[in-house]
């Protein structure tokens, strides 16, 4: 029996250490846009699917909730201090704590989504606050500023990244000369690696990370270049120059089947790339310049990428062997998300659209206009529990879209 007795904690720690973690972020699950709920509607009356609740009072702000299985988080400014709020799914304020200084220049209030680790929330402000928070209770566990602890420098709009977590770190993009990209221990804030990259400052980008021979890459956007970088020790793999100004990248660069695509509003706009098998050099393939999404993100459909362009402003089908836009839907620009075989935009002047995406078109099935909230209608759409949550400045709105 004692034996057996001294390996109990061994086998605990395996368990524990082999355990997936459970994570809420920005723009779902991989971070794709893709939602995993089943049996949504398919369509929905001229008023809108059923409104379950709203919250007029989340503060200013354009970051998006992100859902667990039994709660939401959201940040907001009020007074230009920034606030993480906590729901239960009813819509009930659990708990709001100051995580600290918020934007109050360029669209002022707060900007990223939380990202949710087991019991552990990470907010960052658009000043460069970043923070650990107990779940729980809304108790602050460590707290670092990109700028003045991890020398970077600020955008004209603000600290606006989705925090990324791979377990022991997470990583953040302070855009100093040295400290490019940064990866901090999760639990203590202390830092792993720093890399300079190519020493651009932030671009906006909620990176992704992609596995690539024995490289798990980092994926992001400095102003002026596209970045892979070793998640593992912070060694610059490859960068992709923007031959023509623009220092807005808010998209995060996809990975499909050996090829690296990224969609932005300015530089380049929209590029294919081949990746190496060994994941340390980049090939370009093709370029459209049209089809350039500037922060409504992109949704991979098999062999299609979706979004909204920013001068031509419709929804857009573009053909990933191609290049080419193959279906255009006039009915505006705005931030894209899917689930159960449809596409959900919310678009800049605060119409919601439903649209069917199969046979390889694009057909609006439905739309409503979003009448709640103030400022612009910026934020993205979140799916969660069958769930539509739609946020508009002040307000958040939880519509249901189950098919009962």
């Amino acid at each position: 029996m004692r034996p057996l007795l001294l390996l109990l904690p061994i086998l605990l720690l395996i368990v524990s250490c082999s355990r997936q973690p459970e994570i809420a972020q920005w723009r779902g699950p991989n971070r794709d846009g893709h939602y995993p709920d089943k049996n949504l509607l398919k369509q929905w009356s001229a008023e809108g699917p059923k409104l379950l609740w709203a919250s007029d009072s989340v503060g200013d702000g354009y970051g998006s909730p992100v859902i667990t299985k039994d709660a939401l988080f959201i940040t907001g400014a009020i007074d230009s201090t920034g606030y993480l709020y906590s729901f239960d799914l009813k819509g009930n304020r659990r708990w709001k704590v100051a995580y600290g200084p918020e934007w109050a220049t360029n669209f002022p209030g707060s900007r990223s989504a939380p990202t949710v680790v087991d019991d552990l929330i990470y907010v960052v402000s658009g000043k460069g606050e970043m923070a650990c928070i107990n779940r729980e209770d809304g108790s602050k566990v460590w707290s670092v500023n990109l700028f003045t602890d991890l020398h970077g420098k600020n955008t004209i709009f603000g600290y606006s990244e989705g925090l990324l977590v791979k377990d022991p770190m997470i990583y953040c993009t302070p855009g100093g000369a040295d400290t490019n990209v940064v990866a901090l221990n999760r639990f203590t804030g202390k830092m792993i690696w720093k890399s300079k990259g190519v020493g651009q400052i932030s671009a906006f980008c909620s990176p992704r990370i992609i596995q690539r021979g024995k490289h798990n890459i980092l994926l992001t956007f400095s102003e002026l270049s596209m970045l892979g970088i070793d998640a593992d020790n912070g060694k610059l793999l490859f960068s992709h120059k923007q031959d023509t100004l623009g220092n807005v990248h808010s998209n995060a660069p996809i990975f499909d089947k050996g090829f690296l695509y990224y969609v932005a509003g300015d530089g380049n706009r929209t590029v294919k790339l081949k990746l190496a098998d060994d994941g340390e050099s980049i090939t370009e393939v093709w370029r459209n310049k049209p089809f350039d999404n500037i922060m409504g993100g992109v949704v991979q459909l098999d062999n299609r990428l979706i979004a909204t362009g920013h001068r031509k402003q419709e929804l857009m089908s573009l053909d990933m062997e191609s290049g080419k836009v193959t279906h255009q839907l006039k009915i505006g620009r705005g931030a894209t998300i899917y689930a159960d075989g449809m596409i959900y935009l919310y678009d800049e002047k605060g119409n919601f659209h439903l649209v069917d995406p199969e046979g390889g078109g694009l057909k609006e099935v439905s739309t409503f206009k979003v009448t709640r909230g103030t400022k612009e209608h910026f934020s993205h759409p979140v799916i969660g529990n069958g769930v539509l949550y739609i946020r508009h400045g002040k307000s958040l709105m939880a519509y249901d879209i189950k098919n009962s």
